[in-house]
């Protein structure tokens, strides 16, 4: 129970650590929005209409930094985290709940699909390690240096210029409405495959070989000749003590993975321009929308966060070596 008890507590002074950061960084950045906007218009507007444009924004405040800091945590802890510069008059956690099912829906998805994949050729792979199936791994190492967007660039070159198989942009057919008709939901469905099958490529390799190289230190420990001394089958000692240890590692990585689901695949968003949050953080920082950017951090924080205490919980369970007293 301490355990669990220190890992919360431990949390908990991260968040607050991530809040305080969260807000300092975006006020050390140089610029503002009023800037970025003069810089935009080419001259169009008036350098009389900055005081304006200050006040429409709430940049004319006489609050001192720690003033505005402690007006952050206050409106923090009831929920709101202010108004969007470039999509006002909605509200920051409006902009961020209309992205943000976008991002979990598709890279959510294909980081479960490679995960499980992954993990699974992995554990074929390292259990009968020295066989035809070792000359795999050659493959996914190299495609676990090719850098990401450079495979999603050559994915959009193929199957969307030159076969026509795919949109390269987008998240739905801008012609339809969105709502839960079998059109719109075959719309997005289409237009997510070229996305998540660039995830899913990039990333497995990484599952194959942690999860083979765990398989094959695991594969050699007393508990796996043990069972295979038992005459149990060679299904369960794969999954049942060969698999479930070497696992373990996996799992760490794998919270990781969904904690940073919020966040999204960034480059990859940027580069199919998909409407999830990623996207959305990255239009941000161009527009140094501050609140909007404070909004994107503190949801990507607050995902790894919850992601790695969940983690810490399933360990735990799968491993009580970790609950024991230091």
């Amino acid at each position: 129970m301490r355990f669990f008890v220190r890992r919360i507590i431990f949390y908990v002074i991260t968040l607050w650590a991530a809040v305080t950061i969260n807000f300092f960084i975006p006020r050390v950045m140089p610029g503002d929005p009023v800037s970025a906007i003069l810089a935009q218009s080419g001259g169009q507007i008036s350098p009389d209409a900055i005081p304006a444009l200050r006040a429409l924004f709430g940049l004319d405040t006489d609050q001192s930094l720690w003033q505005q800091y402690v007006s952050y945590i206050n409106l923090l802890l009831h929920g709101d985290l202010g108004v969007s510069f470039t999509y006002q008059p909605y509200s920051v956690a409006s902009v961020i709940g209309d992205a943000l099912p976008w991002t979990i829906g598709l890279v959510g998805i294909a980081t479960i699909l490679s995960f499980t994949i992954g993990t699974l050729i992995g554990s074929g792979i390292g259990w009968r390690r020295g066989t035809w199936a070792d000359s795999l791994l050659p493959i996914s190492t190299f495609f676990s240096a090719v850098p990401y967007f450079w495979l999603a660039l050559i994915a959009i070159s193929i199957f969307s210029v030159k076969l026509g198989w795919f949109p390269s942009s987008g998240s739905y057919d801008r012609n339809l409405i969105p709502t839960w008709s079998w059109e719109f939901v075959k719309s997005v469905i289409y237009y997510g495959i070229l996305p998540a099958l660039t995830i899913v490529i990039s990333s497995i390799s990484g599952w194959i070989l942690g999860m083979r190289n765990m398989m094959v230190t695991v594969s050699s420990e007393d508990y796996v000749t043990v069972a295979h001394a038992k005459g149990l089958k060679e299904r369960k000692v794969l999954f049942g003590y060969a698999a479930r240890n070497a696992i373990l590692p996996q799992i760490s990585s794998f919270a990781l993975s969904l904690g940073f689901i919020v966040g999204g695949a960034l480059i990859m968003e940027i580069v199919f321009s998909y409407q999830g949050i990623g996207y959305l953080l990255f239009n941000a920082v161009n527009a140094k929308d501050y609140p909007l950017m404070q909004g994107c951090f503190l949801v990507i924080t607050l995902a790894v966060l919850v992601a790695n205490i969940l983690a810490d919980f399933v360990y735990g369970a799968l491993d009580p070596r970790t609950r024991q007293e230091g």
